[in-house]
Parts: C-alpha cells; structure tokens; sequence
C-alpha cells in the first residue's frame, strides 16, 4: 500500500534514471547559500544586479559568477536596459520550491 501511494506522489519513480539526474542537476545548482539568496531576491520579480548587490553582501565579480551559473542552467533569464543587467526567474519549478523552503524555513528557524 505504501509504495502505490509513493508512486502517486512521485511519478517519477516510474521514468528513466533521466528525471532523477535531471532533479540532481537543479538542486546541485541550487545547493550554493549564495544562489538561494540570490533566487530569494528574485522570487517577487526582476531585479538589476545593483539592487541585488545593496541586499547580499558580496562582491560584484563573486555576484556576477552565481549568476552566471543560474543564467546557464536556464534558471534565470536576463535583459540589458542600457549599461544595466536585469535578471529573472525563468523556471516555474524553482520559484515553487524556493517560496516552499524559504516559507518554511521562516516558520520554523526562530533566528530568522
């Protein structure tokens, strides 16, 4: 009995060792503190790169580097408005799973 009900809750169990490489792909991209918070910047929408740099203390060439990185897994979309870079969040899935995690982590972490 439990495992029909895992398998209705995870389909993918059924697919090709393709989709499990795949989920490991998205959260080995995802898996950098500095990632998150850059995706957690965007969750609510597109920001330039200044903006993101006055709200995570970093530096400018270690920012630009994460999203880079985001940028080529095809998780962020970008735009260049004149000498400014704006990026986005393009893939549905992460912005479902970053407001997932953050929510909870908000909830259940009394230092945040």
């Amino acid at each position: 009995m439990a495992k029909r009900s895992l398998k209705k809750a995870l389909p993918g169990l059924d697919r090709s060792d393709e989709v499990f490489a795949s989920a490991a792909e998205l959260f080995k991209v995802m898996s950098a503190s500095m990632r998150l918070k850059i995706l957690a910047c965007l969750c609510d929408g597109e920001q330039n790169v200044s903006y993101l740099l006055s709200k995570i203390a970093t530096t400018q060439p270690n920012m630009s580097q994460h999203l880079r990185t985001l940028h080529r897994a095809k998780i962020l979309g970008k735009r260049r408005d004149g000498i400014q870079i704006f990026y986005h969040v393009i893939d549905e899935r992460v912005l479902e799973i970053c407001r997932t995690v953050f929510a909870d982590v908000e909830s259940t972490d009394p230092r945040l």
